[in-house]
């Protein structure tokens, strides 16, 4: 499933389109996604402006000029096909192919500008919803989410105010989307490893007794936002079906240290160890037990 990054990648791959444009006309191809279409779902969406397009966490939301919004969510092999005459492309990264399969092709957008924004879905896990923009923050999908990891909130004192008191695994910390929005397993591999930090290590040990942040603390705050900014400058992770929406391959994916790298010699200088795998609450989890502490 797409991480923040490549969310991130496809909403930034969209936004030029969509944003300014009319929805001339959408084709809903199905009853159903994951979920059902809300109803009179076409209908609602046919002739208005899209005013903004930004990303929650792990979701896309296209505000829309008569005050609802239309939220999106990629699931396991969504993406987005512009097409404009005889050209194409795929907002986001992916390691495989992109579908261009039409028995796949859910949801078509046509926009004002001419252009056609067409949503795949092979595996049918996304989903689209409309919801009033200013209820939005109290929609169960968003009421319980946490910070966005990017930008100025996310410091050590940050981190040590949410793991406080928390016995948890950091790594299970870090994946809690009521804490820290959109962070997923493979980036909290990454940021843990430029932050020396094992993912077994107790997530309350990043705050001292009187709740200020220890340095471990800053260390990881400023490795999560680096790994996120460098993964969104190179295009988000080639992994599994992402795509970004110009249809060209990320390649974050040669830039992991340790993610999917069990075996393989710790990179860190004068370490000498190995990047082990070990699973956590189901998820794997990739370090090295020798300069992760």
């Amino acid at each position: 499933m797409p991480e923040l990054p490549e969310v991130e990648t496809v909403r930034r791959g969209l936004a030029p389109v969509f944003v300014g444009a009319r929805l001339l006309r959408v084709e809903q191809r199905r009853a159903n996604l994951r979920f059902p279409f809300p109803a009179d779902f076409s209908a609602r969406l046919m002739g208005r402006m899209v005013t903004a397009l930004r990303r929650r966490a792990k979701y896309l939301i296209a505000d829309l000029d008569h005050g609802e919004a239309l939220v999106m969510h990629l699931g396991m092999s969504g993406s987005f096909r512009i097409e404009d005459g005889g050209d194409e492309n795929i907002p986001g990264l992916f390691h495989n192919s992109r579908g261009k399969d039409a028995a796949h092709d859910h949801v078509v957008f046509i926009l004002s500008s001419g252009k056609r924004v067409i949503y795949n879905d092979p595996r049918r896990f996304g989903f689209m919803l409309l919801v009033k923009q200013d209820l939005l923050a109290a929609h169960p999908l968003f009421r319980d989410v946490g910070i966005e990891p990017l930008g100025d909130a996310l410091t050590g004192a940050t981190l040590a105010r949410l793991f406080a008191g928390k016995k948890a695994p950091l790594k299970a910390a870090l994946l809690d989307q009521r804490l820290l929005a959109g962070l997923g397993n493979i980036y909290v591999s990454e940021a843990l490893y430029r932050a020396a930090l094992s993912p077994r290590r107790a997530a309350g040990s990043l705050a001292r007794k009187n709740g200020t942040p220890t340095p471990r603390a800053d260390l990881l705050a400023k490795a999560i936002r680096a790994v996120l900014e460098e993964a969104i400058e190179a295009g988000g992770s080639s992994l599994r079906d992402h795509r970004q929406a110009n249809g060209e391959l990320g390649y974050f994916q040669h830039n992991f240290r340790v993610y999917d790298r069990a075996g393989a010699p710790c990179p860190r200088p004068g370490c000498g160890g190995t990047i082990k795998r070990i699973v956590q609450s189901g998820r794997a989890s990739f370090y090295c037990a020798t300069c992760q502490k």
